[in-house]
């Protein structure tokens, strides 16, 4: 049986006096979608950024892709980095470079693929997402969703092994949200591994194969989205959804 694509082992994770992750024990395995939900503060983001190195964690044990996280040098990081692809609530487009260019450029520089192979890629890209008619739009030509779904593409140019989406609809109105929500739902259904912290409920519970719920830095109450959602075994996640319900 193929080792899980991430595995936390008692991990907490300290800001100085501040502790935001306490004894978090959690492994996604190969493959698998799993949606992180709970109040704001609970420590969903700061666990999805110590997957890539982003934040270091402050003890316990990490390994993502087969490698301990902690006891990786730079070079060892940047590595790793190249077979996670990451999501942010904000798009982190740059600005000056058309959408193709923005998913071209990693393949180019941290892959050395040839131009023409790199826009090609970009391009089938950019249809996979639904927006092969913008290659040559710049950012402050699109809309909210659009710029989040180059994004997307960009994450998938460095082909990775683990995708990681923060909050990805956090910053879109309404109508945008569903277009973001329905291309990530194609990469669960390719069964590209995926951890996404997220606030909209329908969307993690049609999608996910499993649901985790954190509160106070802790992982309350983890399975699958009809039990954690439906049927929550803990007063917390049942106060939580009840909460949201409303």
């Amino acid at each position: 049986m193929a080792e899980p694509a991430v595995v936390f082992s008692g991990v907490d994770k300290h800001f100085g006096d501040h502790q935001v992750l306490r004894q978090v024990s959690l492994a996604i395995d190969e493959g698998e979608c799993v949606a992180v939900i709970g109040p704001s503060g609970s420590g969903k983001s700061t666990l999805i950024r110590c997957i890539n190195g982003l934040e270091p964690i402050s003890a316990g044990s990490l390994t993502v892709l087969g490698r301990g996280v902690p006891t990786l040098d730079a070079r060892g990081l940047t590595r790793l980095r190249g077979e996670i692809g990451m999501v942010f609530q904000s798009f982190n487009l740059y600005p000056h470079l058309t959408a193709l260019q923005n998913i071209t450029l990693a393949p180019r520089k941290a892959k050395g693929m040839a131009a023409a192979e790199a826009e090609a890629l970009g391009r089938r890209l950019l249809e996979r997402v639904h927006l092969a008619d913008k290659a040559a739009a710049y950012p402050a030509q699109l809309s909210g969703g659009q710029q989040q779904r180059v994004a997307i593409a960009r994450a998938l140019a460095m082909t990775p092994r683990l995708l990681l989406f923060d909050e990805p609809t956090s910053a879109l109105d309404p109508e945008m949200i569903r277009e973001v929500l329905d291309v990530i739902g194609a990469l669960a259904e390719d069964g590209i591994t995926m951890a996404i912290v997220t606030h909209e409920m329908n969307f993690a519970r049609s999608v996910a194969d499993r649901v985790v719920f954190m509160d106070h830095g802790a992982i309350v109450e983890a399975g699958p989205p009809a039990q954690v959602m439906e049927a929550p075994r803990q007063a917390r996640t049942r106060d939580f959804m009840a909460l949201i319900r409303h």
